[in-house]
Order: structure tokens, then sequence, then C-alpha cells
């Protein structure tokens, strides 16, 4: 894992590259490499893995005509390697970036398809002038891109891109109204007008000042009704296995994060298979007022005790300080998902001990696991109860609850079905997605008329994906939600935090579940079988059933999150206050105070829950502070 760099032109650079480079140190402390000629200037930061002693970047191939920086690690690249060899390819590293080099010499920009692992790459070409960059199927490596004054930058982080001072810094509209409706902003979008996220599954080949932008894999959700539930679930624990074990290669200390969840619970279960040594694991839980926050370190006890893990807990402390400053520094844009509190602790935990951890991601997108999906099915049920009844009666007696003490999510779910059921389904499942009600969506922006006429290309950015036509049945198949989920939700938030936090520790997090040939397997399933009735997991947990204490498949998912409600009504109130006041919000005069001070009102008495749109309100304060008031 690293962190990549550069620039090219068609004029002569004069650029001080380690100065832009060494942005991205926290990516890579072992070691810096650069090149530079004429038109180009390109930096790398290497955390080693693999390779220690070799594997210098930037890496050239025989006659020095290309050079490559890459980010991220490719598992096949010892059967690459061997079949390049055989093509007359000469390597001076035994590591998996010059397979990629020669790679590209071989098959050009189809040596992407060849790869199995997670990238983000640049290959420069000194005789033509060219570039070719590239970003893994599922996103799991970000790679950002900016054109400005005749220039093409590219970087593993936006940071790098802002250490050019005359690098603009207008603020994406588009973007920020994405960011308060879904608490990320989703690719191509960053929150700075002129940088752009490079999407999961493309490429970009620069040359004669010409960017040209080329997708080169996608899903396809093609369900195969012809199996047996039996073949599907053998067939998926062998291809699971596979993944893992392929993520066990490491020359540096290697563990695993464990939640007590079924999903990182799992990859625990198959690495300890897998290991002739007992596998290093990691967990954190809470201190503070939690209220109803489900605190699953047991959970996880149960799986270490089974597997013999050297395990470790960690509580998190929510008054540690500068934690909100270091989070908005690691992303360099406003991000709001609250499992960033979580995550930053058990990476710092991880890498007091190991450089690599494995984790559980992506269970729950290819396996229906969070509630929203249930929702989703629940309301072809919801609507066969008459008209009269739902508007009338359920709509009005559900509105007037008020939401639990403890701060659980159970009647703020009740409220969002209720108000989203009777949408059709590309819009119902938007408003699932969205963390704004209608009204305060058209309310929370100062200037609601210019800001309105984002809403609907902010929606259309998923309505994009609800609706494609990779996803075969009809507009209710809960297959269209899951694609969605994979092309926005999963590179841009869940992947974006565990790149960012773990990055911003040095730690490489490696993601079995996101493995695209497990993906590609599990999209043939049918979704009925994936997730049986109202049974999220469904075939998930009955493959895993025999790994697992019986607690931990069957005991309430709480997902990897804090007690955020309470902690707003409580350890973070005086910051809260103090934060989001008409003077600082008017700094930058985005936000409509009144409005905003009406949420903090709801939340405080208990009449609704606006845990999410507090905590993204406060850090894009945070962020307006450092990036444009400080200019960071």
């Amino acid at each position: 894992m690293c962190g990549i760099f550069g620039v090219v032109s068609q004029k002569p650079l004069q650029l001080d590259i380690e100065t832009y480079t060494q942005a991205l140190s926290h990516r890579g402390p072992d070691d810096y490499g650069i090149h530079q000629d004429k038109y180009s200037s390109l930096g790398h930061r290497r955390l080693s893995i693999i390779d220690l002693s070799g594997s210098k970047q930037p890496i050239y191939n025989e006659d020095r005509s290309k050079c490559i920086i890459f980010n991220g690690e490719i598992y096949n690249f010892q059967e690459l390697r061997k079949e390049l060899l055989s093509k007359g390819h000469r390597f001076s590293t035994n590591g998996d970036t010059e397979t990629i080099l020669h790679g590209f010499e071989e098959w050009g920009s189809k040596c992407v398809d060849r790869l199995r692992g997670m990238f983000a790459f640049a290959i420069w070409d000194l005789n033509r002038k060219k570039l070719f960059i590239a970003r893994d199927r599922l996103g799991i490596k970000p790679l950002f891109f900016a054109q400005h004054q005749d220039r093409l930058y590219f970087a593993s982080e936006m940071k790098a891109i802002l250490a050019d001072p005359s690098f603009p810094r207008q603020i994406n509209e588009l973007a920020l109204t994405s960011y308060f409706s879904y608490s990320y902003i989703p690719a191509p979008l960053t929150i700075f007008s002129d940088i752009h996220k490079l999407e999961p599954g493309h490429t970009i080949t620069w040359e004669d000042g010409r960017c040209r932008k080329e997708k080169f894999w996608d899903l396809q959700f093609t369900p195969d009704h012809g199996k047996s539930e039996s073949y599907y679930m053998d067939t998926f624990m062998g291809l699971l296995q596979e993944a893992v074990e392929l993520r066990m290669t490491s020359e540096v200390p290697l563990g695993a994060f464990l939640s007590g969840g079924i999903d990182s619970s799992a990859i625990v279960a198959l690495m300890s298979k897998a290991s002739a040594d007992p596998v290093n694991t990691f967990c954190v839980g809470f201190g503070g007022n939690t209220g109803g926050y489900l605190d699953e370190r047991g959970y996880a006890s149960q799986v270490a005790e089974r597997y013999d893990t050297a395990h470790q807990n960690y509580e998190v402390d929510m008054t540690s300080d500068g934690l909100m400053e270091k989070i908005v520094r690691a992303f360099d844009e406003p991000f709001a998902d609250d499992s960033t509190i979580p995550s930053y602790f058990v990476c710092k935990a991880a890498k007091e001990n190991v450089t690599v951890a494995l984790s559980g991601l992506g269970g729950d997108e290819i396996f229906g696991g969070y509630e929203r999906y249930l929702g989703f099915k629940l309301r072809g049920l919801y609507n066969k109860v008459p008209s009269f009844v739902r508007s009338n009666i359920i709509a009005k007696i559900v509105a007037r609850l008020p939401e639990r003490a403890d701060g659980h999510y159970t009647i703020n779910h009740m409220k969002r079905f209720v108000r989203s059921s009777e949408l059709a389904a590309d819009r119902c499942y938007l408003s699932y997605l969205s963390i704004l009600k209608d009204n305060l969506r058209r309310e929370l922006f100062a200037d609601r008329r210019r800001f309105s006429g984002y809403h609907s290309p902010c929606d259309d950015i998923f309505l994009q994906h609800f609706n494609s036509d990779n996803v075969e049945g009809d507009i209710n198949s809960l297959d269209r939600a899951l694609y969605c989920d994979m092309k926005t939700y999963l590179p841009e938030d869940i992947l974006a935090v565990t790149d960012r936090l773990s990055m911003h520790h040095s730690l490489e997090v490696r993601v079995p579940f996101i493995d695209h040939k497990l993906l590609e397997f599990c999209a043939t399933i049918p979704v009925d079988i994936r997730m049986k009735g109202f049974q999220k997991k469904y075939l998930l947990k009955k493959a895993v059933r025999p790994l697992l204490p019986k607690e931990v498949i069957d005991h309430r998912k709480q997902g990897f999150i804090g007690p955020m409600t309470q902690w707003l009504k409580h350890d973070l109130k005086p910051y809260v206050l103090d934060t989001l006041t008409e003077k600082n919000l008017g700094k930058h005069g985005l936000l409509d105070f009144a409005t905003v001070n009406k949420v903090l009102d709801e939340h405080f008495s208990g009449k609704e829950i606006h845990d999410t749109l507090i905590w993204s309100l406060l850090i894009f304060q945070k962020w307006f502070d450092m990036y444009i008031e400080d200019g960071v």
C-alpha cells in the first residue's frame, strides 16, 4: 500500500515534486522515489509489504521508455509473472509492481483485465508522452485527477494536488448537496469543482493534452435459477476461502479486524484454518453514555476464544484531542459516516501490532445485510394495505411517535419506511438512503432557489445505477438496490473510510469479500436465496454456521458504528452548540441558521433523530475552517 502523485503537461514542467509527494508520507513512510523529465513529474511513497529490499518505485521497463508508480496489491502477480517471462520480458524485482508494467507492454490497456487485486497506478510512456492511469474494479483504492493550467494532476489523496498553492478551491455545490443528502460525496464528484474521483473500473489515457476515460469492468446481476442452494453455498465458501488465503501473503506482521459481527468473524475463522500461528485480532468498544448501543465485544471474544487468536480489545475515547481534525484531514473533503470514529481507533490499535489487516467489509452489500434492504422487500406487503388506512391512520400515528430515549433507531426507521414506501421503487430506495426529509432538503440551504436546482442531478447519480441494465429483473428487484450500493455507497463511503483511516495510520487493509471473482459468482445467486424471505444474509449465515458460535450468527446486527445519537446529546453537546452558531455559519453563508437550530432542537428534545445530519454539519464546518478559511 502506498501513495502516488503525478503531473503531466504538454509544456515544460518545473515542479518541486518532493513537496507534493511529502503530503502523502503517511501512506508510505518506508521509502519514496521520484521520476522527472521535461513533461512529467511522478512521485511515490512506499509502505513496504512484499519484496521489502527491492521494488523501489518508480520502476522502469528494460529500456527505460516506460515507468510505473503503483498503490495496491496484485494477488495473482506470480502467475502473471511466469506468463510474461515466457514471452521474453525481463524482471529486475520480485514484487507485483513490475508485473503490471510488463503486462502493459504486452497487453496495453487490456492489462487491467488480467489483474486480481486492489490497485491505482499510473504508467508514463516517455517517448510518446502518454499517460495511462487506472483504478480497480470495486474502488478499493482511491484515485483523484484534475486538469488545471494545461496540466493533468493525479493522486491517491486530494491533499497532494492541493499542495499546489495556485490550485483553485471552489466549492462544488452539486457535491455539497450530495453530501448533505447522503453524508458522503459520490464519484465522480469531489467537494472541489476542479478535482474529480476516477470511478471504479475505469481508466484514463492522456495524450496531446486530451483525456479519454474508459470503463473496463462492471458487475452484471444475472441470476441462475438452475442451481441448488447447496451448490451456491459450497461454491461461495470455496471462493471466499481462496480470497482469504490470497490476501494472507505478506512479509510483514498480519492480523484482522474482529467486530463480533458475522462478516469479520467468518474472515477470522477462515484465516485461522489457513494459518499455523494464532491470528492477531482487534476489536473496539465505546465508553461514555451509549444508550441503546449494542456493544459487540463479547461476541468478538467468543470467536477469539474458539480460534485461540491473539485478541486485543480497545475502548473509543470521544474526547480524544484533535480527533475531528484528524478525520477531516484524512478525507480532504466533508465526510460524515460516523463509522470513521471506531475505524480510526481500530486502525490505530492494529498498527501498533501489525502492518496488514484483513476486514469483513462487503458482506452486507452482497448478501443483503442492511435494514434498508429488509424495508425495500417489506414495502410490497405494506402497499397491499388499503391506501386510506396507510395515509390516514398508520402514517399519522407513526409521525407522532417520539424517538426512543436510548437513541436506538427503531422508531426512526419506522418513520422513514412509512413516508417512503408508497413511492416508486427507485425513489423509495433513494429516500431510504437520504439523511434529509424533503422539507429539510428544501430548507437547509440559505439560497433555497439556487440549491433546489441541484436536487435532480444529485438524485440522478443514484437513480442511474438503480435503473441500470446491468441488473436483470423488474423495477422491484432487490438486486437493483444492491447494485446501486455497490456503485456508490461501497466505494465512496465504506471503502473510503477503510482506505483513508488505515492509511492515516500507515496500515494496509485487505477485503476478501470484495474479490471481483467472488462478487461475479455471487451476482449469479438468485436474490431470494441470498436473502430468503425476510431473513437478511440468509445464505451467508447458513454457510458459516459450522464455523461460528450460535450467538454470533443470531444476535441483532449492530454495524460498525458508534452511539452517535447519545454522544451528540451528552458528550458532544457543548461542542455542537459552540460550533453551529449563527456567527460560524455566517462565515460561508451557505446554510440557513433557523433550519439548523430547528434540527438541533428536535434532536435534543427526542422528537426526531438527526444524528447523521448534525454530524454532517459539524464535519462540514470543521472542513470549511481548515480547507477554505485556513487553506491547509
